[in-house]
């Protein structure tokens, strides 16, 4: 698998998109910038969505409607985070492809939008499901724990690219 990544970077490496994001100085930098603040703007729609299912912000709100305002800035944001993102690999694909915090970023990420569906789908046709008992309140609020955690490693994680050496 290793020989693998190895070859489609060395190959995205000489495309004409990836050298010229390699070579215009201010492409990488303004790509960084707005993913940064992307993942900043999920990670506060993620955290208003995840405190109030631990019941410790917004509790005068009902769940559907936090949901219902945040949720889809997630969803929006996170198309952003995939175009950035990808702009950011084909421009440095052996820093990305090559490096285990990436690979970790990718599998939480992958994770926390799966987490994040779980939140969502029952909402959509029962905005009580969260609520309607003891257990699911429980569920929702180690959901809302792991998505924190998961979202915390996934920031921890991307600023970890940068220091790590690849493989």
């Amino acid at each position: 698998m290793l020989s693998i990544l190895r070859a489609v970077a060395e190959w995205l490496a000489g495309t004409s998109l990836s050298l010229t994001i390699q070579n215009v100085t201010w492409i990488i930098p303004a790509v960084q910038t707005i993913h940064i603040l992307c993942v900043a703007a999920v990670f506060s729609s993620v955290l208003m969505v995840d405190l109030r299912l631990l019941g410790l912000a917004q509790r005068s709100q009902p769940l559907p409607a936090v949901a219902s305002r945040f949720l889809s800035w997630i969803w929006y944001f996170l198309v952003i985070l995939l175009v950035t993102g990808s702009l950011l690999i084909v421009g440095e694909p052996e820093r990305s492809l090559l490096n285990p915090a990436f690979g970790l970023k990718m599998a939480m990420l992958l994770a926390v939008i799966l987490i994040t569906l779980i939140i969502a789908r029952p909402l959509r046709s029962n905005g009580q499901f969260w609520e309607a008992s003891f257990g699911r309140q429980a569920a929702a609020k180690l959901i809302a724990l792991v998505s924190l955690a998961l979202w915390s490693g996934i920031i921890f994680a991307g600023r970890w690219i940068a220091y790590v050496t690849s493989l």
